[in-house]
This record gives C-alpha cells, sequence and structure tokens, in this order.
C-alpha cells in the first residue's frame, strides 16, 4: 500500500484519524524539524531481526524513548536481535528506510513480523505513524491500528519497555 492506500484503507474501515503532511524525514532528528500537532504521540519503530534471520519484528514506541534489543531479548524471549537489512524491510514490508511504520504490516504478506507495541500507548491513545512513506503522519488510536493489524493477521504483543 502506498500513502493513498493507506488513507482509503483507513476510511474503508472506519477508522477516524487526521494526516500531517511534511518534508520527507529519515531519522527521529529529522523529525524535530516538523511542526507536528501531537508531538507527545509520535512513534519511533524499529524494525529486527533474530540472529539466524528466522524471526522479524517491528518494535514500535514512543519517539523518545530508548530501546534496549538486548533487555528485549530477555523479557521477550527471543534470539539475539539485530537490525533487520534494507533489502529485508522491502522484501517483508514493501518499505524503506525511513518509512518505517505499524501500518507496513500490512503490506506483510506472509504475516511472519511480530509488532512489539510499546505499552506506553494504551488502547485510547493518539499514536502517530508513518501512512508507508515518511512524507505524512498519520494520527490515530493506538487501539484502531492493533486491530487494523491483528484482522490482517500479524501477530502484536504490548510489551513493557
Amino acid at each position: 500500500m502506498n500513502k493513498q492506500e493507506v488513507y482509503e484503507f483507513l476510511q474503508a474501515k472506519g477508522v477516524t484519524y487526521e494526516v500531517t503532511e511534511h518534508k520527507a524525514v529519515y531519522n527521529m532528528d529529522e523529525l524535530t524539524e516538523v511542526e507536528l500537532p501531537y508531538p507527545e504521540a509520535d512513534a519511533k519503530n524499529l524494525f529486527v531481526r533474530d540472529d539466524k534471520k528466522s524471526s522479524y519484528y517491528l518494535i514500535t514506541v514512543r519517539g523518545g524513548k530508548r530501546v534496549d534489543l538486548q533487555e528485549i531479548r530477555k523479557a521477550y524471549g527471543t534470539r539475539r536481535l539485530s537490525f533487520a537489512s534494507a533489502e529485508d524491510l522491502e522484501r517483508l514490508l514493501g518499505l524503506f528506510p525511513g518509512s518505517v511504520t505499524p501500518l507496513g504490516l500490512l503490506n506483510n504478506v506472509e504475516k511472519n513480523v511480530k509488532l512489539f507495541l510499546n505499552s506506553d500507548f494504551g488502547d485510547d491513545d493518539l499514536i502517530g505513524v508513518h501512512p508507508n512513506e515518511n512524507t505524512a503522519t498519520v494520527w490515530l488510536k493506538a487501539g484502531d491500528l492493533v486491530r487494523l493489524i491483528r484482522e490482517h493477521g500479524n501477530e502484536v504483543e504490548a510489551v513493557e519497555l
């Protein structure tokens, strides 16, 4: 799905959302240059894999939060984790570096990427994620995002980070 297809999908699913268009951003530092209506709700997304390249995870946390992959490994019983390649990102989620988003899981045909969503995002909390392109941020309820991903068939786990 491209950006427009994400918007159409959200509308078809009856999801209430808001869009902020902005210049392309490739990391959280560049995002500080963009004026966002809900900066506290913006999400940071990390696409990682285990050391056997057999399990892939998307980790989503609030923008300012640091992520310790060792801590996740210990707490959630994964193998050793490291960042997945740009090729894996494109092959599994149809995304490119800088555009990583939970909405990319809707492109995951094999439904083999698990979302670790930080429990800081409650169901009724607003979350800001890219619409599969890094030139906009979509604001929606975290519970709606989780529902859409689960309906698609990907596993979602709320995690303490």
